[in-house]
């Protein structure tokens, strides 16, 4: 991908480069809009830089663990558990660096570079039901989505036949199916435990994780099927999975019409009160610390939930004094993430001749079975369950268990059968949970820093312990060994699925965008990542942040176009 952007005016101009940003690049430029896409971090470019794609734990002084003071550096970062090893350190940000504020705790978990977090990202990928769409409606909570299943299921097709992802279908109304490729096969404990579960519990059904990997014959291009080495955090030299570098961008900028500048963080969308509109954007190198404004006719803001919705809070004027389009006062508010860590594990004693190959980068996926139709349980809405089982034994890792004769034989020996099961809730979205900016605490650009005011509330705790102890059940039911319930609820963000702080309503008076991710009113100016949501699901997000940015790109073109002829 070249890099050019010498020019100051565009048709359209992309913010983000992640999963959303990636997409509105490709529709876009393959619609014919001249596009400037900006990315506040460095250049990644596919396969070229990727610096620990093909290493092995022996490449690593200390075993991939990093040292103390390094440690220290990205302390918030570190509690994923994903950062605290050599090979992914470099996709996460400098805490010391980019500093955040947290009034309740908040795990902020950024990638500042070109491909955002679509490189390390889960890949797991759920459609949306209507039953998802109409929740708050039937709650009465929050306000309604301003649209249903039928407006956004020609958008999965579209995203998912492009993406490429390995699923199973299973008729579920609650997750509807898919374009799938052929699913990763469960391993043999895995498939005895959707057998038993088919078996005791009505309505639940366990599956393989759909995921964004790319299985089977079909050809997409430039890309490759998984290789299952699951060093995907690393980034996939063969585009098995998918990632705006490996596949989005590539594909805009074949057009021609991308003009791709990373390095540059958007301060704030520059609004003309005359005309009513945006008009452009104003950007601060980060190398030099120039201020250089680009204009276009279409803004899409997708450069994650909280980073679009500081944009805006930060485009202040005299129309808008408390942030462009902020006329409901919800900017910044309803902040949602899903709660997990919760659910329980426990031991298989059998299948001792049994093992499997190779890595695969995936488990299973329970689908939510709570609160399908008339309310069943202490909470409302639902949860579904990811997890997986494995053979290994910790005492391999002990030079006191053994020696000699005895040891080499302990270590061609695999471990007994285990298996987890951890469940994903679904976070009500409630006005006090809310981002806010701090003009006294700024960045080393001049910016504001992120306050965080959010927390896990009532609804959400009463789900948790049924995540528990439906987890136990149907481990036992199925003859596991030694189960164990754990519940380690962290804070929001954990899940690294932010949303809802400029959300989607019917009513500009109650929300920030319409049915299209047009800000009420600024219609010219598009969010289509983590804040545009409602409400949360309980399934991962990022397909839906796919197919509603391929939708409002499409709707944003008929328009332009229009304005233009």
């Amino acid at each position: 991908m070249s890099i050019y952007y010498e020019n100051d005016k565009y048709d359209a101009i992309v913010v983000g480069t992640g999963i959303s940003g990636g997409w509105a690049a490709k529709e876009l430029c393959e619609k014919g809009l001249k596009t400037l896409v900006l990315e506040r971090g460095r250049m990644v470019e596919h396969v070229k830089d990727y610096p620990t794609m093909n290493d092995d734990p022996w490449d690593y002084k200390y075993k991939g663990q990093l040292p103390r003071e390094e440690l220290n550096r990205q302390h918030k970062q570190a509690r994923t558990g994903y950062t605290i090893t050599e090979p992914s350190k470099h996709w996460f940000v400098d805490d010391i660096k980019h500093p955040y504020n947290e009034i309740k705790r908040f795990d902020w978990m950024r990638g500042y570079h070109v491909g955002g977090r679509s490189i390390m990202w889960g890949r797991h990928s759920y459609r949306w039901s209507d039953l998802d769409f109409e929740a708050n409606k039937n709650d009465g909570i929050a306000v309604d989505w301003p649209i249903r299943y039928k407006d956004i299921a020609p958008w999965y097709d579209k995203v998912e036949s492009f993406v490429g992802i390995s699923g199973e279908k299973l008729n579920l109304p609650q997750l509807p199916d898919g374009q799938f490729l052929p699913p990763m096969e469960l391993n043999c404990v895995e498939d005895h435990l959707r057998q038993s579960i088919y078996e005791n519990f009505d309505g639940r059904i366990m599956t393989a994780g759909r995921v964004a990997h790319i299985t089977g014959d079909k050809k997409f291009e430039g890309r490759g099927s998984c290789q299952f080495r699951n060093r995907c955090i690393r980034g996939c030299p063969y585009g098995a999975y998918f990632s705006s570098n490996s596949s989005t961008l590539p594909a805009a900028s074949k057009t021609g019409n991308m003009d791709l500048r990373p390095y540059s963080i958007v301060s704030e969308v520059l609004y003309d009160a005359d005309k009513k509109k945006a008009i452009g954007v104003k950007v601060v190198d980060t190398e030099t610390m120039e201020v250089y404004e680009y204009y276009a006719d279409v803004i899409f803001l997708c450069a994650s939930a909280i980073a679009s919705t500081s944009i805006l809070m930060q485009s202040r004027s005299d129309r808008f004094p408390e942030g462009l389009g902020n006329d409901s006062g919800e900017l910044g508010h309803n902040i949602m993430d899903h709660h997990f860590q919760v659910g329980a594990y426990g031991k298989y004693e059998g299948f001792e001749d049994s093992y499997y190959k190779g890595r695969k980068p995936n488990g299973i996926y329970l689908p939510r079975f709570r609160n399908l139709g008339e309310k069943d349980s202490a909470f409302i809405r639902g949860y579904g369950y990811q997890g997986g089982a494995s053979r290994d034994n910790w005492q391999d890792a002990v030079a006191e268990m053994g020696y000699g004769k005895e040891l080499k034989q302990k270590l061609t020996e695999p471990g007994s059968w285990t298996m987890g099961l951890t469940g994903f809730g679904e976070t009500l979205p409630y006005h006090e949970n809310k981002m806010m900016l701090d003009y006294d605490k700024k960045d080393e650009w001049g910016l504001p820093t992120v306050t965080f005011d959010a927390e896990f509330k009532e609804n959400e705790l009463k789900m948790r312990e049924d995540m528990k102890d439906q987890a136990v059940q149907m481990l036992e039911k199925a003859g596991f060994k030694d189960v164990r319930p754990y519940d380690d609820i962290g804070a929001p963000g954990l899940g690294i699925h932010e949303m809802g702080t400029a959300r989607m309503g019917r009513d500009p008076k109650t929300s920030v965008l319409n049915s299209f991710n047009q800000v009420h009113a600024v219609p010219n100016v598009y969010v289509t990542d983590g804040a545009c949501m409602t409400s949360a699901s309980c399934v991962n997000p990022s397909l839906t942040y796919m197919a509603l940015t391929a939708r409002a790109v499409d709707h944003a073109v008929k328009n332009f176009k229009k304005t233009i002829a």
